[in-house]
């Protein structure tokens, strides 16, 4: 019975060892084909354009807290 189960258990880690190694070899080999891929057909990017930002003077922050407390 015991002899049994440590073949079981055997065969289970077994199987399981095997697809953990082909599922990373697998993963490494999509890797390299991607980036063969990739020198083919580069991705498309979009150029940003920076976006001005306007800095609150120390009169517009007094306002807006004024404001907050008129408000509350």
């Amino acid at each position: 019975m015991l002899e049994n189960g440590l073949i079981i258990t055997v065969v289970g880690m077994g199987v399981v060892f095997l697809f953990l190694t082909l599922l990373v070899v697998c993963m490494n080999l999509m890797a390299k084909v991607i980036v063969v891929i990739n020198k083919f057909m580069p991705e498309v990017t979009e150029e940003t354009v920076p976006v001005k930002v306007n800095r609150a003077t120390e009169d517009d922050v007094a306002v807006a807290i004024a404001v907050a407390k008129m408000n509350m």
